[in-house]
This record gives structure tokens, sequence and C-alpha cells, in this order.
């Protein structure tokens, strides 16, 4: 079976290198149809706006004005929020400012932001991740009128210390897919070309987050839902180690499972690397010391590994944008002086078997068609229903169908060759983990080519994934990089991965980076 995985993998990607040259040349870029960004405010990092409410050079008042008058001029374009709470978040933030007003002195400023280290920042959130009282559909027209019960676990950190959720964004069916369309909502769209998608499955924040539309946004990723979005809509996002952030509260989500939450992780999307650490520890709640943010990163002892790709013909080959990227950032610190060596794992030849053999484990979660974990429909009516959804007769989308088959028949692989597999990933998260240890980080491409069009270009480029989805198997820290636009104006980038634990490294590489080429670079500059 892993043979037949294999000849298959081939034929798509075959197949798809010639459909993507074809749309390239065929299909115009649309630009924006969105303002560029006038108001000076909404290009402030967190730290930055943190600083001004300090010194009470701003208002959260006017912080959140600025963001939903934003929000509003670009989502026309974009289609990107599920359900806002402007109203509520304009009450909550005169509440921040009435604390900060209270403050008499320096020494009692800084004990009320120690408290609430986020006290008065809007920012938006993944309708999977859960906001109490907001829509939780995720995608799904069985579930349209769902509100969420509760705030998700992160989600109470990030309340707790004072942000502001403003809305809850789009994201595809049951987040499994890696375009941001569904039934209920629509296609939402990428704000650099609007022929093209905003990524999945964190759809909606990405494509704010590219648009200036949001400090930062709360995301998950669990096959690269983070990072793909990141890097088709031009912003960092950051995967942390698996296990690291809770992830009650997320839908789906599995009680059954003990790996689900080790693959599943939440984390920050954000146009600003320098946010990312505070953020994360933040998220990180109680589990925040593992993470050793008070040891200095001596960039000196850092050593930096790279590779172009996962190192055989049957995964998709990065086209050259992105390998340049990768080039030019190694070029970057071998000039400072870091140790920097390219390397060819051989483990990541079998990337596809490790990969499917863990997802397809995966047990405890919903259907689809039933919404039920008992309940579930068999092989013949998964097919019967995919076929419907490729011809618009079905309420569901055919990819997340499809991932619901490979589960069930458990990606082709036979249960022996399966734990095999996974025998296998342990020898390469031990690898790796001596690779790496406490002061390396490998680059490699976050996914070989730059967004997809909508017309069914993303299950071509399936593949693809591969380059995210193993770092969630194996539970290691990764953080997608944008490195600017291409010659058609779309971001490219790059992640860059840490042994678990070691998020720090993926960050501060991260922020060396944004201050070398610029990072974030508006749509509107392209």
């Amino acid at each position: 079976m892993s043979a037949f995985l294999r000849i298959l993998a081939f034929i798509i990607n075959a197949i798809a290198c010639v459909v993507n040259e074809i749309l390239n040349v065929i299909i115009p870029r649309r630009k924006p149809t969105y303002p560029p960004i006038t108001n000076p405010l909404l290009l402030k990092s967190v730290t930055d706006l943190l600083t001004d409410l300090k010194e009470r050079k701003l208002t959260s008042e006017k912080i959140v004005t600025a963001y939903i008058e934003r929000i509003k001029v670009v989502n026309a374009s974009l289609n990107a929020v599920i359900e806002d709470r402007f109203e509520e978040a304009l009450k909550e933030a005169r509440r921040a400012d009435n604390l900060i007003s209270k403050a008499k002195d320096e020494f009692q400023m800084l004990l009320l932001f120690h408290r609430h280290p986020l006290l008065g920042i809007p920012f938006t959130v993944k309708e999977s991740c859960g906001v109490q009282g907001m829509s939780q559909c995720v995608g799904s027209v069985a579930r349209k009128n769902e509100k969420c019960p509760k705030n998700g676990d992160v989600l109470e950190l990030l309340k707790t210390a004072g942000a502001i959720p403003l809305l809850v964004s789009a994201n595809p069916e049951f987040c499994l897919a890696f375009d941001g369309d569904t039934r209920v909502a629509g296609k939402c769209l990428n704000p650099y070309d609007l022929r093209r998608s905003s990524g999945g499955s964190s759809s909606g924040e990405a494509s704010l987050n590219g648009a200036g539309a949001t400090t930062f946004g709360l995301a998950s990723d669990i096959s690269g839902s983070i990072r793909l979005p990141a890097l088709f809509c031009g912003v960092f996002g950051h995967k942390p180690t698996g296990g690291l952030l809770s992830v009650r509260g997320h839908f789906p989500f599995s009680v059954t499972d003990k790996d689900f939450p080790f693959y599943l992780q939440m984390g920050p999307i954000t146009r600003f690397a320098r946010d990312m650490p505070i953020l994360l520890h933040i998220m990180a709640g109680e589990n925040a010391s593992k993470l050793k943010f008070e040891e200095e990163v001596k960039l000196d002892d850092l050593k930096i590994y790279y590779t172009y790709s996962m190192g055989s013909f049957l995964h998709v080959p990065a086209d050259f944008e992105m390998k340049l990227a990768i080039t030019r950032a190694v070029k970057c610190f071998e000039k400072g002086g870091i140790s920097t060596e390219e390397v060819k794992i051989q483990g990541f030849k079998n990337a596809i078997e490790m990969c499917l053999s863990s997802l397809a484990n995966i047990k405890g979660l919903p259907s689809i068609i039933t919404q039920s974990i008992e309940n579930k429909p068999n092989k013949v009516e998964l097919i019967k229903e995919i076929t419907r959804s490729l011809v618009g007769l079905s309420p569901n989308t055919s990819m997340p169908l499809f991932v619901e088959l490979m589960i069930q028949v458990n990606a082709f692989i036979p249960s022996e060759q399966a734990k095999e597999w996974r025998s296998e990933l342990k020898n390469l998260h031990a690898e790796l983990t001596r690779l790496l240890g406490t002061n390396g980080v490998l680059f490699l491409p976050t996914y070989h080519k730059t967004a997809n069009f909508f017309n069914g270009s993303s299950f071509l480029n399936i593949s693809g994934v591969l380059f995210m989805l193993l770092f969630n198997v194996l539970g290691f820290p990764a953080t997608h990089v944008p490195m600017g636009l291409d010659r058609k104006g779309l971001p490219v980038g790059f992640q860059v991965v840490a042994a678990p634990y070691m998020d720090k490294l993926c960050l501060q590489v991260a922020a060396e980076l944004e201050g070398a080429f610029g990072g974030w670079v508006q749509p509107q500059e392209s």
C-alpha cells in the first residue's frame, strides 16, 4: 500500500506542476480593491501600542475604533469575518481606559500591566478556537446556528491578560481543508490577489492580518493551518511545540485520543515578529516556564541547518522563489558569522507514510455528515457524499469528506505497516532532536509555492503540505517567516523549525530576519 501512496503522489504532483504553470499564465492577478493603510496607528506593533497605552499617548478605545474601521473596509473584499462583537469590544476598551486612568504613578502603571500585560489590545480569533456566545459552526451547514458555550482555554488566558477579541473569523468546514471556502460563508480571499486562496484552515486570521486589519490573531494548526495561511498572506505564524498550549474549547476536538492535543496546537498569527514572544508566553499559561524566555538567545552560538526539499522525487519540489528566500536568509546569517550547513535528512523521504499513518490513527472526532462520534457513515456513504459534493449537491465540502474517508480507511496503510511507520517517526524525532539540540534551527520551505487559486488547485498541490504536517506529528515548533513578494506581487517565505520547547529560537530568528528583510509588506505596496 505504500507503493500505492507513492504512485498516487507522483501522479498528482506531475499534474499539479503542469496545471500550476497554466493557471499562472491564463488567470490574471486581481489586485486589492480596498485602500492602503493611512492611519499610522495601524502600523504599530503590539509592543509599541502597549508603550503608548502606558504613556497615555493612546487610548484603547481609539485603537479598537481604528481596527473596527479597518476591518469594515477590508472585509467587503476579503469575506474574512464570520461574526463580530464590535459593540462589546468598545465597552471593554473603555473599561481598560478607565483602569489605566486610575494608575496614579509609574509604579501603579507597571503593576497594572504586570497583571494584565495585553490590557486594551484588540485582536481577532479563528472561529474554531472558541469565543463564548459567538458562532462556532466551523463551516458546517448542520452547525449553522451553533454558538460557543464557553471561552477556549487560550482565549481565556488572552482575555485575562486584558486583550479584547473583536470577532471570529473564517475557517473551512471542520478545519479540514486548505482553503477557506464553505457552503455557510463562501470564499475567504487573499489580500494580495483576490483570485487566490488565503489558505487554510486559519483562513480569516491570515487574511485580516495580511490586510493590516488586526494586531494579531489566535489560530490553530494540525497540518499547517497556521503556517500555510501565513505564507499565502505574507505574515508571521507560529505553531508551538506539541502539547505546549491547551486546545480545550477548540472545535473539532477529541476527548479520547491522547495524540490529538499533541498534533493540534493553537498559536499566533501576526504582522510583527517582535510581538510573538509576549503572545506565546501568555498563550502558554502554566507551561510558559518550559519556554525559558528568561534565558537569552546567544546568536553567536546559533547553528543554522537548511534544506530545500524532502529529499525524494515523490515530494513536490519547491519553486525557485521559495528556495531563493531560504538562500537569502542563510547568506544573511553567514555574513553575521553564524554557522550554516545544508543537510539532507534521510528520514524525510518517508514523510508521506509517517504523516498519514499518524493522522489516520486519530480517534474520537465527530463525523462531518452525522455530527456524531459514535454513529459514523460507512465508506460507501462517504464516497457517495464526496461525489455529490463535487457536483454541488451536498451541504458539505469535498476536502473534509475526503479526509474523513482517509481516516476511515487508515490512509490505505495496513495496521502493521502503520505501526512500523510510527516507529520510524520516533527515530526521526530522536535524530532531529540530536541534530538541533538547544541551539540549532532548520530552515526549509513552508510550502512549495505561493498562494493557490480557488479552483481545486489546492487538492492538486496537497503533497506540499507535508513540509508542515511532518512537524505537527513530530511535535516540533515551527515559525513561518515572510520574505517579501515575488514578481507577481505574492508573498514568499519559509519556516524555521527547532527542537521541542526551543520555540524561542524560532521566534528570535524570525525577529532577526524581520529586521534584515522587512517582514510583512502591505498588499497595496506590491
